[in-house]
Parts: structure tokens; sequence; C-alpha cells
């Protein structure tokens, strides 16, 4: 990075930090992930100059024949990784991607019928204070009280009520796997379409380890950088009768020119998502997040659930005085990044939280098996034992980049 050293040795400096944070702590955000040196690159190269606003074959601009073949490239391998009829990877973000969804089939006012985010969803699945809770009638469904998973009877229950014209079936903070096929039963007795966002378990969509929606719903959305380990952006797939409706609804619905060099990154890492060795990844995913959650069971925290069928976990605080936001706060001070996260029928304000979420695609992405999530969760259990101990958080600072440094993300250092 001698260039950026001698042009802006500020960001250097903010890309250096951000580098050793990566390098020298334990990343469990749930959503976060390791793109591979391939898509850096891919990202940072030369495309990123490129407008292309239109698609491959139908430009506005001249000069695209080279982004025409990473674009068609992208196209085909999320089609082929999915098997989907029809797919766009224009899309700047998830919620990018679930609004061109929602322009495609709503009108301002309709019903749509979306996972509360308090229990699990997101905010994009129509949220008061996100567009969707602003320019449609949103109706939301949870989980049940004593199993802390999808109460299906109360979403038909609900559906039947209120008629939507579309279900969002998707979360961000659900620990288990979701049933599309009952879920098309639901949508089917009151006519309306489905929109599965799977932005979360992608990966482990795309090998086959957790339920696929694509048979079930009209619109699959995701983003590309979580379990898909890929530079940050979105996808949507469709049946091919959605095609056009869908494309027009992204450009020029809400998008200008596509970010070519983003979408040259997603082709790579659908590349590598292809690969037998990506199954196997996605399986170490799986495997290492029921061994944290075992450990930390056995340890004493409850599980939101009872434990995990995918990539994350909830960690339920609400047995002591300890918040999700001090649980976050102390596990930064050792070394370790979790997020703060609401649990169903939470008492405490989303600032707050009496919760923690915790996955482990990017602890994978370093090589770590079972054996190191066992010791992740005694780390994170002793450090919530000692909440206040700046001492013993500085301690456990120095276990974990000693931890670290024996699986490194990169061969060489990128700063």
């Amino acid at each position: 990075m001698k260039r950026l050293i001698d042009t802006d040795p500020e960001i250097y400096d903010a890309v250096k930090r951000e580098v050793n944070r990566e390098m020298y702590t334990l990343e469990l955000i749930a959503s976060e992930n390791f793109a591979s040196e391939a898509v850096l690159e891919a990202q940072g190269c030369v495309m990123t100059n490129k407008y292309a606003e239109g698609y491959p074959g139908k430009r506005y601009y001249g000069g695209c024949q080279n982004v025409d073949i990473a674009e068609s490239l992208a196209i085909e391998r999320v089609k082929r990784l999915f098997n989907a009829e029809h797919a766009n990877v224009q899309p700047h973000s998830g919620t990018q991607a679930n609004m061109a969804v929602y322009f495609s089939v709503l009108k301002p006012g309709d019903t749509m019928m979306g996972m509360s985010l308090s229990h699990g969803g997101h905010l994009s699945h129509g949220h008061p204070i996100n567009f969707t809770g602003q320019m449609y009638k949103v109706i939301t469904y949870g989980v049940n009280r004593e199993t802390e998973t999808i109460d299906y009877d109360e979403v038909l229950r609900l559906a039947k009520e209120h008629k939507p014209k579309l279900i969002v079936v998707g979360a961000s903070a659900y620990p288990r796997f979701i049933d599309f096929k009952r879920f098309r039963g639901i949508a089917d007795e009151v006519s309306a379409m489905i929109m599965a966002d799977i932005a979360h378990p992608a990966g482990l969509v795309a090998t086959g380890l957790h339920p696929t929606p694509i048979p079930y719903a009209e619109f699959v959305t995701t983003t590309t950088h979580k379990t898909l380990r890929g530079p940050r952006g979105g996808v949507v797939m469709c049946q091919e009768k959605y095609a056009k409706v869908l494309d027009k609804n992204i450009f020029p619905g809400i998008q200008g020119g596509p970010l070519m060099h983003v979408i040259a990154a997603k082709a790579v890492a659908l590349k590598e998502a292809l690969t037998p060795e990506f199954k196997e990844y996605q399986g170490q995913i799986q495997k290492n997040a029921r061994a944290m959650a075992k450990r930390l069971q056995e340890r004493g925290f409850r599980l939101i659930s009872g434990g995990t069928d995918n990539h994350l976990m909830l960690v339920d605080l609400r047995n002591s005085e300890i918040t999700g936001k001090d649980a976050e706060s102390a596990l930064d001070k050792a070394g370790i990044t979790v997020n703060k996260n609401t649990i169903p029928f939470d008492p405490r304000s989303p600032f707050i939280t009496s919760g923690i979420r915790i996955g482990t695609p990017a602890v994978t992405t370093r090589g770590m098996k079972e054996e190191d999530m066992i010791a992740i969760a005694d780390l994170i259990a002793d450090t919530i034992l000692h909440i206040n101990d700046d001492e013993f958080h500085s301690k456990t600072r120095k276990i974990v980049r000693e931890f670290c440094e024996q699986y490194p993300i990169y061969k060489e250092r990128l700063a």
C-alpha cells in the first residue's frame, strides 16, 4: 500500500489499524466474515472506473465488453449455486435487494408480513423506522414464548386475518432452520407471494446444509458477505416469470450504475463457493457453532431455543444483572468481538438488550475447529464472569492475540 501511504497517511493508518484488529481479535459477529485475497483483489480492480448502466449486452454506455463478462459470470454462478431460474447481481446491499422485490410486487399501503426485529427479523422486513414500515402496512410474526422457534400456527392465523400480498421469510438473529415448505403452504392459503431472505445462511443453503427456499419462494434475496464470504453486496433470485419486472425495478427503478468492481468480486466469491472445499467449510461452520453452543451451556449460559442449527447462537443473559451492552463492551476489551442483541420478549431496550449474538463464520475461515470453539467459549464465559475487571480483560486480550497468531487470516500482511 505504498501509494496509499504517500497519498493519504491518515487513511492508511486507519486501514492498518483495521488489519491489526482483524488479525489479533476473535471476530464472532454472525454477519461478518473475511473475504479471500482474490476477492479483495477483484474488488480493488480497475472495474471501479466503469459506468455500466443497464445489463450485459444492453448497456447505455459504450466500452462495457469486459464488465459484461464479469457480470455474466456472476449471474451464471449464482444460478448454478442455488439452482435459481433468474438472478440479478447488481443490488448494492441486502436491503436494496429486498427493496427491489417490494417495488416489484407491492404498492404503497399494501399489506406485507415479516418477522419481528425483536424476535430475530431484520429492519428491512417491516420495522417502523425502516422504509418498509413507512410505505407498507406491516404485520409481524415471531416465535413461540415456550419453544422460542417460529410459531407457524400463529403465522397462518395472522395471514388468514390480514391477507398479505407478500410474506417475508428470513431472519438476522434466528438460530434454527426455517421450514420454507410450510411457509409456502401458508402463503397459498391466502394467495400471497413469498420473498425468502437468506442473507445469513446463504452459504449453508448453497451447499445443502440448510433447507433451500428456491422451490417454494417467488423471490430469494441474499447478501454476499456473510456465510458466502464475498464482498459486501446483494443478490436477488426469482422465478423466470418475474425476471423482467425485477430487473426493471433494480435498474432504473432504485439504482443507477452498478458497482462493477464489486460485481467482479461477487463473481470470484461465487466461484469459490462452487468448490468442494467450500462445502467442507460450511459444514465446519455448523460443527463449530454447535460445539461453542454446547460449551456455553455447560458453563451455565442459556441459549435462545436451546441451541443452534446454523451458524449463530443467541445468549440469554436475563438470569443475571449483566446486559448485552455490558457483555459486548467487556468482551471487546478482551479482544472478542460480538454484538449486543435483543432476544424474544426482551424486557430491555434495543440499545441495552438482554442478549448477545455469536457466530462462527469468521473464526472458521481462519481454520479453527471444534476444540478451538470450546476454548473460545471458555474465554467468553470467564470474561463475562469478570465483567468489571479490566485487568482480567487485559490479560485475556493477550491470550486472544497469541491464540489468533496461530490462525493467520492472510498469507501476507495487507498493510
